[in-house]
């Protein structure tokens, strides 16, 4: 019986002891997610996200709804992500325009650093140098010609103070040495419209914003500001050909507020790069002149470390400040 008894205890003591099983994660994503963006309708960043959202509709059963808060170069639209449930559900597209507002503009209420968990880089974009037709240039050297014979006589649009296409604008104007009247704008697709009807007389857009008025025959491309040409743009020249040193681009990439649930951000980020790998969504960011470059969480911190200091730089040396 004594035997018997010590049997039980050691059985007892066992069990008490045992690890509890791991509890089942929930299941997600089982309501729509919300993909908050930092540029109007019509940018480079909702056209992405809206490729984003219809691709992964059939495979989770769940919408993606693309939410798009433009403002103060994108720093509305971190805010807002913050201001959220870190659940999983609300996601940010974060891209190279975040980083050169919080360079620019001051006591603003996020660390981009620090307040934000990656989940997937999708790749890089250059902007594009367009005119109105009726503008006496043909190439960027033309251009250059016709600003410096009227200094700050060109208008130039863009998404707004302290944005993407402000500091390519601004860089161009630096390093040629003319000088041309900044029109900001709520939205890139608005400062397009003006430039086709001439209220303005050029834009640097991202390329996807840019290519459906290139292919119309609105506007008139120039140049773009990567390094090389751009795929799709074979006969357009990289600036750099005619203004050596001078390259900037854009990117896209995927990442949610800090406190997000681990499984959800590896989850949501697989799935994004599943998305960018496959390849009729390869092909679609490809003839928006979007160079792939799929990356998980480690790699997107690696790559946010690198831009945070070339933009910091950038923004620098285009000496652009506001208070």
């Amino acid at each position: 019986m004594r035997i018997a008894r010590q049997l039980a205890a050691i059985i007892l003591s066992m069990v008490a002891v045992a690890p509890a099983a791991p509890a089942a994660q929930p299941v997600f994503p089982d309501k729509p997610i919300r993909l908050i963006i930092g540029s109007a309708p019509g940018s480079g960043p909702d056209i992405i996200a809206r490729l984003l959202a219809d691709h992964l509709y059939p495979v989770w059963n769940q919408r993606v709804v693309v939410d798009s808060r433009p403002g103060l170069a994108g720093a509305i639209s971190a805010e807002l992500t913050l201001r959220s449930n870190p659940d999983g559900y609300t996601w940010m597209m974060l891209t190279s325009q975040l980083f050169v507002a919080t360079a620019v503009y001051p006591d603003l209420k996020f660390d981009l650093d620090k307040d934000f968990a990656s989940m997937a880089l999708i790749g890089i974009v250059p902007y594009v140098l367009l005119v109105n037709p009726n503008v006496p240039a043909k190439s960027v050297e033309e251009l250059i010609a016709v600003a410096k014979r009227a200094p700050g006589k060109l208008r130039y649009g863009s998404a707004g103070a302290g944005g993407g296409e402000h500091i390519t604008t601004v860089l161009f104007e630096r390093m040629t040495g003319i000088s041309m009247l900044h029109v900001p704008y709520k939205g890139i697709a608005q400062a397009l419209l003006d430039t086709i009807s001439g209220e303005v007389q050029l834009a640097f857009p991202v390329y996807p914003a840019a290519r459906p008025h290139i292919d119309s025959g609105r506007l008139r491309p120039l140049g773009v500001t990567g390094p090389k040409r751009a795929p799709g743009l074979p006969d357009v020249p990289a600036i750099a050909e005619v203004v050596p040193g001078y390259s900037t681009f854009g990117w896209y990439a995927i990442v949610a507020a800090k406190g997000t649930p681990e499984f959800i951000l590896a989850k949501g980020g697989d799935e994004v790069l599943k998305a960018v790998r496959t390849p009729a969504f390869v092909e679609k960011l490809k003839t928006l002149g979007v160079e792939i470059m799929p990356g998980g969480a480690k790699e997107l911190d690696a790559f946010r470390a690198t831009e945070r200091k070339r933009l910091t730089d950038l923004v620098k040396a285009s000496g652009i400040s506001i208070k």
